[in-house]
């Protein structure tokens, strides 16, 4: 008998749709975000410091294709064979005029071996002609826009200064569905505010949505931010979570999540000299390995506690 599947794993998500390995490779585009130049805010969202994001190689001196060319480099050491996603990281990768864009995102597209690729943006910065474009290219390529929602409430959303609301994200994500391209989401489990009913509600909310893939992680507190500033001021406001009970959080939180869903990762690591906590000394893979075995502890899977909504 195969050992049961207890939740869908991104490896294989790819797997599926590509006859070799695939790795993403960060490129750093030179974009900024409209929660920082003014258009929806300034100082961004209150957890943000973009330069825990971007691998050496990503610097914004540097091409989009000579960033993929060096990217390509780190990971072909170790296996040759790979192809490659380019995946727009750093902050918001729709935020420009659709032409520029289309030049940036075909540039990438025109490196040998890139297969695809994953863009990260915000639910308010997806513009019609640029989903428009994103549907073509989705009929010859692979395409995966990622959304950052990190909560499904209004009032965390306003506390963290997101600069948005969750119908939203609610818009972009069935608009970007309904155009019939892969959709990612991006949630941070732990904010302030948020116990562990409340994740478990999100968990659902985040399920009627119309996702493939969803990333998750716990809340980390970055230096130079200005939650960092609000932790120093009234730590009592912030649950912390120590690894062992951030990993049955992600499990209760896995549980409540539709089967379906492809989940890409439970964590994130920030490097240390970025890190003021929580510091769990773990590698992602090493986390992982320890969320697959509790699950297998707790007879859990992806969707033991889900039940379908009615419309």
């Amino acid at each position: 008998m195969e050992p049961k599947v207890r939740y869908q794993d991104f490896s294989a998500f790819l797997a599926g749709r590509f006859r070799t390995k695939v790795q993403k490779v960060s490129v750093n585009a030179g974009f900024t975000c409209p929660n920082r130049d003014g258009r929806v805010g300034v100082g961004g969202c209150t957890y943000c410091n973009n330069q825990t994001f971007n691998p050496a190689y990503c610097r914004t001196e540097k091409s989009v294709a000579q960033q993929v060319e060096e990217g390509k480099a780190f990971f072909a050491r170790k296996y040759p064979a790979m192809k490659y996603l380019a995946y727009f990281q750093a902050y918001t990768n729709t935020y420009g005029a659709t032409d520029a864009l289309r030049q940036l995102y075909e540039e990438a597209l025109s490196v040998d071996g890139v297969v695809g690729l994953v863009i990260g943006t915000r639910p308010d910065c997806m513009p019609d002609a640029l989903l428009d474009y994103l549907e073509q290219l989705g009929r010859r390529t692979f395409v995966l826009v990622e959304y950052g929602i990190e909560s499904t409430s209004d009032a965390t959303l306003k506390r963290i200064n997101r600069g948005h609301d969750f119908a939203c994200t609610q818009e972009a994500v069935h608009r970007t569905a309904d155009c019939g391209l892969l959709v990612g989401g991006h949630v941070i489990l732990g904010l302030p505010g948020e116990g562990h009913d409340e994740l478990m509600r999100q968990a659902e909310e985040i399920s009627a949505l119309p996702l493939d893939t969803l990333k998750m992680h716990q809340l980390q507190l970055i230096r130079g931010t200005r939650m960092a500033e609000e932790y120093a001021r009234h730590p009592e406001d912030f649950r912390l979570y120590t690894a062992d009970e951030y990993i049955d959080l992600a499990i209760d939180y896995v549980e409540h999540l539709r089967p379906g869903l492809v989940l890409e990762r439970f964590v994130s690591q920030s490097p240390k000299e970025w890190l003021i906590a929580p510091d769990w000394g773990l590698k992602n893979h090493e986390f992982t390995a320890k969320v697959r075995r509790r699950m297998e502890e707790r007879d859990a899977w992806q969707g033991k506690q889900w039940k379908a909504r009615k419309n």
